[in-house]
């Protein structure tokens, strides 16, 4: 009996682990249209440059006409060359299916100005479409684990030998992506290049994220019964309580930990300054919260 049970158990599981596979897959194909649709209509048609091996494209694209797709695909296959010499297979492997599907997907969606018609004297509102769109693909990617290659190998093999953090290479090579956009399409087109990179990183960030709708406080006070009453009693939130040292104290002091809607954000702040203004706490967003009554 148990050993059915055991086996319909692990049915159940690799059925469940499969639909997850698809939803990622269907997530990432998604994705990646809507990253190549987003580059064609709003961004590489306006001479605008998002950073990455799309903005290499956008310039050798206006310099000698190359093929957008084709540069892509060309830059990305070298890329995944050198990644495997630097940074070996299992490095290389999460990226191939991303460098070589994004520039099929910037081919088959390049005619997307001919088939929509937009006001492209508005470079501002094209920027801002472009990048919330691109980011909203790229969030799509990044949240079912993958990538579209390119510049992201680049920055880990900065990362790697340059050793400096992710963001700090990240910030190299698409800052001197930028930097050549201003060299060859002037200084307000790399003003906008830069809005499209913000706007990028803030929405693909709220899609792998979330919106925070929840605050986390991390509460020191010498008045650690009476905030932890008010959360309870008067906020009616859990409060979890454990003990920490600074780096020089010589004592534990108590902690209080508590998660709550940022409605109450306010109401709890006032609370803990009427009780003891002296009291430190820190405020963290909290994206999701499981378990609890």
């Amino acid at each position: 009996m148990n050993f059915f049970s055991k086996t319909k158990n692990l049915e159940v599981l690799q059925t469940e682990k499969k639909k997850k596979n698809w939803i990622r897959y269907c997530q990432f194909f998604l994705g990646c249209f809507i990253v190549a649709f987003s580059y064609n209509m709003f961004i590489a048609s306006n001479d605008l440059v998002p950073g990455g091996v799309g903005g290499i494209a956008v310039i050798t694209n206006n310099l000698f006409g190359f093929d957008n797709s084709l540069t892509i695909f060309v830059v990305n296959i070298f890329l995944l060359i050198l990644s495997y010499i630097l940074l070996g297979w299992e490095k290389t492997r999460s990226t191939i299916f991303g460098s070589i599907l994004f520039p099929i997907f910037v081919k088959l969606t390049e005619h997307a100005n001919v088939w929509i018609q937009f006001d492209t004297s508005k470079i501002l509102l094209m920027a801002i479409i472009g990048g919330f769109f691109f980011g909203l693909g790229a969030g799509l990617i990044f949240k079912a684990g993958f990538t579209t290659g390119g510049t992201d190998i680049i920055n880990q093999i900065i990362s790697k030998y340059g050793k400096m953090s992710m963001g700090k290479s990240m910030l190299l090579s698409d800052g001197l992506i930028v930097i050549l956009s201003g060299v060859f399409f002037g200084v307000t087109s790399m003003l906008y290049s830069i809005l499209i990179l913000y706007m990028i990183s803030i929405i693909s960030d709220r899609i792998v994220l979330g919106i925070s709708n929840n605050k986390m406080f991390y509460i020191i006070t010498d008045q650690e019964k009476e905030i932890k009453d008010y959360i309870l009693n008067d906020l009616h939130h859990g409060a979890t309580i454990f003990k920490a040292k600074g780096g020089r104290d010589t004592q534990y002091k108590k902690v209080i930990m508590t998660a709550l809607p940022t409605k109450d954000f306010y109401d709890i702040k006032e609370g803990i300054e009427q009780i003891d203004h002296n009291a430190f706490f820190i405020v963290t967003d909290a994206y999701e919260l499981f378990g609890g009554e």
